[in-house]
């Protein structure tokens, strides 16, 4: 059974594309087959972030109609399989004469998870995202101005009938002025399932065009990434990717969880 998740945040800027990424290669290092979808037609980032820009066939090209869709997957170095979105300028006028949900509904039965990144706000290449899900993730920051865009999102998608999983939140900071778990809970009437601490190593990550579960496996954020993934496919973090002695004892010092 293929699961179908779109990531969506209905804010830009908050880090859906590099959560998103990371989360499809930590299921990837657990032994799970995924495509990463860049759903986003108009601003794509996921080949860039993983140091994949130049590619003949993308997503444009099968929903322009000059592609099949197996024909616009790739394997990262990290073995994570990835649709890309094409970054010319000219792409940004695509006309999709083939609705993304249609397109993307050819992935069911060829891998285990499908991965969505949308686009930000709620325009239509971002709704056509959600509506390519069976799924939806929202990511959003702990900030009242993220939560409002992401409780947008989540609205359409309740509306096209698009199953809310829950709400991750990312570049946590634990200050006075943000936003508490309860209270993302209360305003967006959803779970928390994920809380990603700021780290500076994403940016690193970045830059060397690896995922941060990768370039940096022990870090904050990719241990929290790693346990939401873990949580998806119903495993212990721990049971798949045992501690480390340092870990153990930072655990038991009351460091992390």
């Amino acid at each position: 059974m293929t699961r179908l998740i779109t990531f969506s945040s209905g804010k830009g800027g908050v880090g859906k594309t590099t959560i998103t990424t990371n989360i499809a290669a930590a299921l990837h290092k657990f032994g799970k087959d995924v495509i990463l979808v860049d759903g986003n037609v108009s601003t794509p980032n996921v080949s860039v972030i993983l140091g994949m820009p130049r590619l003949p066939i993308t997503l444009h090209d099968v929903l322009s109609g000059k592609a099949k869709l197996e024909q616009s997957i790739y394997l990262h170095t990290s073995g994570l399989k990835v649709i890309p979105a094409g970054l010319s300028v000219k792409h940004m006028n695509l006309k999709m004469r083939k609705k993304m949900a249609k397109v993307l509904n050819d992935l069911i039965g060829e891998t285990e998870f499908a991965l969505i990144d949308s686009a930000a706000g709620l325009g239509n290449e971002a709704k056509q995202a959600i509506e390519a899900g069976d799924e939806l993730i929202l990511i959003t920051n702990p900030e009242i101005h993220a939560l409002t865009d992401a409780l947008k999102a989540y609205e359409f998608a309740k509306r096209v009938g698009v199953k809310p999983l829950g709400v991750i939140l990312n570049r946590v900071n634990n200050r006075d002025w943000e936003m508490t778990k309860e209270n993302v809970e209360e305003f967006l009437e959803l779970p928390v399932i994920g809380m990603i601490p700021e780290d500076e190593n994403v940016k690193r990550s970045i830059a060397m065009k690896q995922p941060l579960v990768y370039a940096f496996p022990h870090s904050p954020a990719s241990r929290a990434i790693k346990k939401l993934a873990a949580r998806m496919i119903g495993e212990d973090y721990r049971t798949l990717e045992p501690e480390t002695i340092t870990e153990k004892i930072l655990r038991i010092l009351g460091f992390y969880g």
